[in-house]
């Protein structure tokens, strides 16, 4: 059903993004089954990495037997806390063992981004110099040169924001 409904809104939007709860249900089974592509967001935490080798072993099942054509867009690091020592732990695992899918932006973790949605407003809308919201113009950004859909030069591209670890 939901890939039906995707079918009629292809040719009106470059990107749809059908946004799932962190569960394997039957929503991201679905999700993923009428998907292009999977955009996996990875909390710099412990827990993440259980998490995320069940997410793999489904879009593998999904792969399989119900969307060949379904591609690992990026695994997104998020909720990175450069104090912590188990967050640069995660980020150099990840890193280390998916090298190059895994985004160059990072999403820090940052009050700015917890407070947006209680006030029902992006984190552009509501902070739009703030850390949170520079992380995710950077990960846009990212997303539009992986797609060859900006004009940017490839020094542009590097010094669009500054978005260090």
């Amino acid at each position: 059903m939901l890939k039906f409904a995707l079918e009629k809104l292809r040719d009106q939007y470059d990107f749809i993004i059908i946004d799932c709860s962190p569960s394997l249900g039957l929503i991201t089974v679905n999700s993923l089954t009428a998907a292009d592509s999977v955009i996996i967001p990875v909390q710099c935490e412990y827990y993440a990495l259980e998490g995320l080798g069940k997410l793999l072993n489904t879009i593998k099942i999904v792969q399989g037997r119900l969307n060949t054509e379904l591609a690992i867009e990026g695994i997104l690091l998020t909720m990175y806390d450069t104090r912590l020592r188990l967050a640069n732990q995660v980020v150099e695992e990840v890193k280390m063992h998916f090298q190059e899918i895994v985004f160059d932006t990072v999403i820090h973790r940052n009050t700015t981004l917890g407070e947006a949605p209680s006030y029902g407003e992006s984190i552009i809308m509501h902070d739009a110099s703030s850390k949170g919201s520079i992380n995710y113009l950077n990960f846009a950004r990212e997303i539009l040169q992986k797609n060859d859909m900006t004009n940017m030069t490839n020094e542009d591209k590097s010094n669009i924001f500054s978005d260090e670890l």
